[in-house]
């Protein structure tokens, strides 16, 4: 196995999604509110989706960078605790930022 630092993203070759602007959609008074509406949260969603996509991508790529300095066919422990360790502080940021996200929304639920 090649394990070389350049390594293709696969977010970079995304195929472009209908919704993304590719076939057109209703335009503003030619179809219910109601649907434009479930249009706008659906981008909205995709576009969330894209943005964590990249995130994940570009927490890959800086763990890579810092805990594999020389790749070979096989991680040494060095590489594998700095990588469970990159990854743990990951999911923790990750938890912490979506509970905070919670309480942001049940607080505005609550006006």
């Amino acid at each position: 196995m090649d394990f070389g630092t350049s390594r293709p993203s696969s977010f970079d070759s995304y195929p472009s999604s209908p919704a993304f602007g590719s076939t057109p959609a209703a335009s503003p008074g030619t179809a219910g509110s109601g649907n434009d509406k479930e249009l706008q949260e659906f981008l909205m969603m995709e576009q969330q989706k894209a943005q964590f996509q990249a995130q994940v991508h570009k927490l890959n790529d800086l763990c890579w960078e810092r805990c594999v300095d020389k790749p070979s066919s096989k991680l040494d422990s060095r590489q594998e605790s700095c990588l469970g360790n990159c990854v743990d502080r990951f999911v923790d940021v990750s938890l912490t930022i979506t509970n905070r996200f919670a309480q942001l929304v049940q607080k505005q639920q609550g006006l």
